[in-house]
């Protein structure tokens, strides 16, 4: 099981990238009061997790309804995690605004911490090895995005911005990489008449 547990927790761990979105965290969350920090830590973390939970529920049935079979899937997502790595690789940095009092829910909890690419390999990872190791990773990787955002201040002193940024470069390079797999997985599945989500 603790082999399953990590084949789930690593390419999920890429896709949080908890250190990529550190300085994010860092420069939205500059001049607050350490109480203040606590309480967007806690409300980004439980938007995170309903959001992921709700679709990783909602999305099989609707995705069955459709007729989208896990190849589809696994190709769609496979693109989509290539697309966002590619852009991340060719991009200096990403730029959000919003209401202190929001920044928790929006933009901090989705998309930053649970985005399009978490949404979409979570539900490949719940077809291909189940939803209760799929769970478990996703709140081992939440339990360690929260850990990151608590030692913030510490982690942006110790890494710098250039040392933050080259290691989100090569979480990203390796998101293009799994993206890539997805793919070949996927078309191996259409080729073979795997219908089954």
């Amino acid at each position: 099981m603790l082999n399953e547990l990590l084949l789930v927790f690593i390419p999920m761990f890429f896709t949080v990238d908890p250190i990529g979105i550190l300085p994010v965290f860092a420069s939205l969350t500059h001049g607050l009061t350490p109480q203040e920090k606590r309480d967007i830590i806690f409300q980004s973390l439980l938007t995170a997790s309903l959001v992921a939970v709700g679709f990783i529920l909602l999305g099989r049935v609707i995705f069955q309804f459709l007729g989208i079979t896990m190849g589809d899937f696994m190709v769609a997502g496979g693109v989509i995690l290539f697309c966002l790595g590619i852009v991340d690789l060719t991009t200096q940095g990403k730029t959000r605004r919003g209401n202190a009092k929001e920044l928790g829910a929006v933009p901090i909890g989705t998309p930053l911490i649970v985005g399009p690419a978490v949404l979409t390999i979570s539900l490949m990872l719940v077809s291909v090895h189940g939803f209760l190791i799929t769970i478990i990773a996703l709140f081992l990787n939440l339990i360690l995005v929260g850990i990151v955002f608590t030692f913030s201040d510490t982690l942006m002193r110790l890494l710098g911005p250039s040392g933050s940024r080259a290691l989100s470069k090569v979480m990203m390079l390796l998101l293009a990489a799994i993206g890539v797999m997805m793919v070949r997985k996927g078309i191996m599945d259409i080729m073979s008449g795997v219908h089954a989500f």
